[in-house]
């Protein structure tokens, strides 16, 4: 039963309660004091764990107008219990929080025992808040496999991404069975869901399955190999249980399968299947089934190969996935045409900077100037001009700048910097030319003493008579 669950819960074995982390974190190389947007509850005990407490929506179908379909999202909590930390968390920088002092059958609060199946890099939900980062969280109802919609015990599924890197996850709760009732009252129904609540006014989950990427976001340059990360944990999996995986690739409008691998459990001879549709590409049967791991390692990347890709689990009556972003890149190579620059009379010259090959298209190019008797540099970008993006048959791009410079407004010594900036490059790309000073012309000092000569030829012959 419910009441009885949380009796358990609130021996001086099992008591928790929940608490918001105020904790002193080094961030942006600066010291800071920073609360944390998520909430853990330690147990008095002194175990090693923490629940996260995250806000979500709970997301379900209802109806629009001219009988069209909308989704409608309603607030609610999502509390991770028992999550490991490896964080060393000191009691002075703990200060109290308060659940509601009464439950409401309106609250949506799911709170999930996390315990039976591990989360990898919990952890980095509390460490969200100090890299700027947006915790988002869904909620929905969830039909397992040959069950019917209001069966007992209920599922819902959860979608937890940390926008801007960390770990990916997709949970399938199951909620907790009543067992013998210990208390004549009535538990308190969750007005939605009509599912009872406990005496806090949770709904007690357990979760069951998980789908997680610890990468879900991943740039790559051309040329290399990739490994898009995938697992997934299941309660109470049957060694004799057959795992099904497909990824898929979807870019601006397409999409495929890459590969789809269906394989028995441990202990059958049933073997495995696998269809791949990208060359190349390949995930691991013996490590799918042993450690739950279902990552795609591709060979030799190509512009082609960015995209989503979307990894999909099925073991038993579940299945869900998690999504992968692949970011390809390949960093410009920047040079200028000319070897120098001489000014041999007041005519401008052209000074052109190339940006060969790179990917993604935006590409930034300055064109700076410092003159020999100043520290600091001058920009010439509005006077420079670009040429048109080409792009090549391995989808990559080149482009060209020009500047055209005058000897009046450039003395020798004066410095030219082409600075290119791309994603695929760490800090700018900067290519540099010196004006030289001009030697004079050999073809004068020939001529001079040419002439010369000539004179004094004629000089002495005139002399001589």
């Amino acid at each position: 039963m419910v009441e009885g669950m949380f009796a358990r819960l609130l021996s001086p074995r099992y008591y928790w309660r929940i608490v918001t982390l105020q904790i002193l974190l080094f961030c942006h190389e600066r010291t800071s004091r920073v609360t944390v947007s998520v909430s853990v509850s330690l147990r008095l005990s002194g175990l090693q764990g923490a629940d996260v407490v995250l806000s979500c929506s709970f997301i379900e179908e209802g109806g629009g107008m001219m009988g069209g379909s909308l989704f409608a999202r309603t607030p609610a909590t999502l509390v991770l219990r028992d999550l490991p930390m490896s964080s060393d968390l000191s009691p002075e920088t703990i200060t109290p929080y308060n659940p509601p002092d009464e439950p409401k059958a309106d609250d949506l609060i799911f709170e999930v025992v996390v315990s039976s199946v591990e989360i990898p890099e919990a952890e980095s939900l509390l460490h969200a808040d100090c890299n700027e980062q947006e915790v988002v969280c869904e909620l929905s109802r969830y039909v397992p496999r040959g069950t019917e919609p209001d069966a007992l015990p209920a599922h819902f599924i959860g979608s937890i991404q940390i926008e801007g890197g960390g770990v990916g996850l997709t949970l399938v709760l199951q909620t907790i069975s009543n067992e013998k009732a210990e208390s004549s009252t009535p538990p308190l129904m969750q007005s939605k869901l009509q599912l009872p609540l406990s005496q806090w006014g949770t709904l007690l989950t357990d979760a069951v399955f998980v789908v997680f990427s610890r990468s879900p976001s991943l740039a790559a340059p051309i040329g290399v190999d990739a490994r898009l990360d995938c697992g997934y944990r299941q309660k109470d999996a049957s060694p004799e249980q057959s795992v099904g995986l497909e990824w898929r690739w979807q870019h601006k409008g397409n999409g495929r399968r890459i590969l789809d691998m269906r394989t028995q459990g441990v202990e059958t001879d049933g073997g495995t299947e696998v269809q791949v549709e990208r060359e190349g590409v390949s995930a691991d049967s013996t490590l799918l089934i042993r450690d739950g791991n279902a990552s795609l390692t591709m060979k030799t990347l190509k512009v082609s190969d960015e995209g989503t890709y979307i990894c999909t689990i099925s073991s038993g009556a579940f299945q869900t996935q998690q999504i992968v972003q692949l970011q390809i890149t390949q960093p410009p190579r920047v040079f200028l045409s000319e070897k120098k620059v001489v000014f041999q009379d007041e005519s401008p010259q052209k000074l052109s900077c190339h940006c060969e090959r790179y990917y993604p298209l935006d590409v930034h190019v300055e064109w700076l100037s410092q003159p020999p008797s100043e520290t600091e540099s001058i920009s010439l970008t509005e006077k420079a001009s670009l040429s048109s993006h080409r792009q090549h048959n391995d989808g990559t791009f080149s482009l060209s700048s020009f500047l055209f410079v005058r000897p009046s407004e450039h003395p020798p010594g004066t410095t030219f910097t082409c600075r290119v900036s791309h994603f695929a490059l760490q800090t700018p790309s900067d290519v540099t030319l010196t004006v030289e000073t001009p030697e004079p012309e050999a073809g004068k000092y020939y001529w001079m003493v040419l002439a010369t000569l000539v004179l004094s030829v004629l000089f002495l012959y005139q002399a001589s008579r």
